[in-house]
């Protein structure tokens, strides 16, 4: 096999629900060995599930049942936990910090997506890991940053979409804040942007030597998702407000039914060019009415364009729509839900979903690397690690630990590969 990119690179996650584990699976994925740092001494919430033993028929588990070890079954953090190792220590014990310092000394990346304070009670700061490593790379995620009056403040994505000016611009015309729907965005973005800033990191450190601490905030990534509203206000102070699937470019632009049961095709006309290439498929007489002569007099009569299209999209299928409309230069596209995703033969064709086996979950498809390289392919390498699954590995060869002392980390209740009584 090949040599993956990231490969002799190791890394150390400290991560919960969303935005340090998806990058640990980027890194993963390109060859490094990340090793998942967990204890069963604590169940964080929203990771390997919401609670330790949920009720039979909770949401997230393969055909509803939580099964013996709910914690390796959760689809949410099955989805992210491929190519990764796992072992289990409670940092919180002095025995468990001299561990989990002895694997900072192996490590060259250090990840965590915990609330600054967390850590900073544990002792777990860059200077403490630059003094067992002093070329560490620290990537530091967290909802608002290492510095400022919100530096300890707790958040999920759902809450940094809205500080962080996406919320007030995404929803529907005539629907005000309580209305609009959750949405996780920030998270993955935040996960791509760390692998960029630790590869960065990486090469910095081969240049010069010396390591990293990289401050990360969510809120600061999140906003540049979204830059145009911003702009808009620095250069003309007006605050733009929610478009629903309308676009301040494109006219029209927006969902339109179409045949059969909740069918709905995406559509956006960028320019005369395209708008011409809409009205030939089209080929309805009202494509010429005075009314949608123009870009500034569509967008003057955009209700009434929207109830025309779809008065012709509702005739057609889906599929078809997407396909004539994209022979012309039209960008539209079927809105597919998570069945007809698996089922869809451009997804088909490029192989996006795999087949992988977990021993505590059964054989399912997953979404696969989300990247080609002729010359190193990626492929999922490991499944969805469970809970401690790696402890005899990095424990013994990693760090050298002997059988004795290894029995004693056992009794300690550092090590295992279940959660404590009563955790949870």
């Amino acid at each position: 096999m090949a040599t993956l990119p990231l490969e002799g690179i190791r890394v150390l996650g400290m991560t919960v629900i969303l935005a340090g584990p998806y990058a640990e699976m980027f890194l993963a994925d390109y060859g490094a060995e990340v090793i998942r740092v967990e204890s069963i001494q604590n169940f964080p919430p929203f990771t390997r599930g919401m609670v330790v033993h949920p009720r039979k028929g909770a949401p997230g588990y393969p055909n509803g049942d939580p099964g013996e070890r709910p914690w390796n079954r959760h689809a949410t953090f099955n989805s992210m936990a491929r190519n990764k190792l796992g072992m289990t220590v409670d940092i919180t014990k002095p025995e468990g910090m001299d561990v989990f310092k002895q694997l900072v000394r192996t490590s060259d990346v250090f990840i965590s997506n915990y609330v600054p304070s967390a850590l900073d009670k544990l002792g777990v700061t860059y200077e403490m890991l630059k003094k067992e490593k002093p070329d560490i790379i620290y990537a530091k995620i967290t909802g608002y940053g290492d510095t400022g009056p919100y530096r300890n403040y707790r958040a999920q994505a759902n809450g940094i979409d809205a500080i962080g000016g996406q919320a007030s611009t995404r929803g529907y015309r005539d629907t005000g804040p309580s209305e609009l729907p959750g949405a996780s965005a920030a998270d993955p973005a935040e996960g791509i942007a760390a692998v960029f800033a630790i590869v960065s990191a990486l090469n910095y450190r081969d240049r010069t030597g010396k390591g990293q601490l990289i401050d990360m905030a969510l809120f600061e990534n999140f906003m540049t998702y979204n830059p145009e509203p911003f702009m808009d206000y620095a250069m003309n102070g007006r605050v733009q407000r929610t478009l629903g699937n309308r676009d301040p470019v494109a006219v029209p632009s927006g969902n339109f039914r179409c045949l059969g049961e909740d069918n709905w095709v995406s559509i956006s006309v960028f320019d005369e060019k395209q708008w011409e290439g809409f009205c030939k498929v089209v080929g309805e007489a009202w494509v010429r009415d005075p009314r949608f002569k123009d870009v500034l007099n569509r967008r003057k009569h955009e209700d009434e364009l929207e109830k025309l299209i779809e008065s012709w999209t509702k005739n057609h299928d889906y599929y078809e729509v997407m396909h004539l409309l994209q022979k012309v230069g039209v960008p539209a596209g079927p809105v597919l839900t998570e069945a007809a995703v698996f089922k869809d033969p451009q997804f088909k064709a490029r192989g996006t979903f795999v087949e992988v086996s977990q021993e505590e979950t059964g054989t399912y498809l997953y979404p696969g690397a989300l990247a080609q390289l002729k010359n190193a392919p990626l492929a999922i390498r490991h499944a969805p690690v469970r809970l401690g699954e790696n402890n005899d590995y990095i424990y013994k060869e990693v760090l050298g630990i002997g059988d004795g002392e290894y029995q004693k980390l056992v009794k300690a209740g550092h090590i295992g590969l279940d959660y404590a009584d009563g955790v949870g």
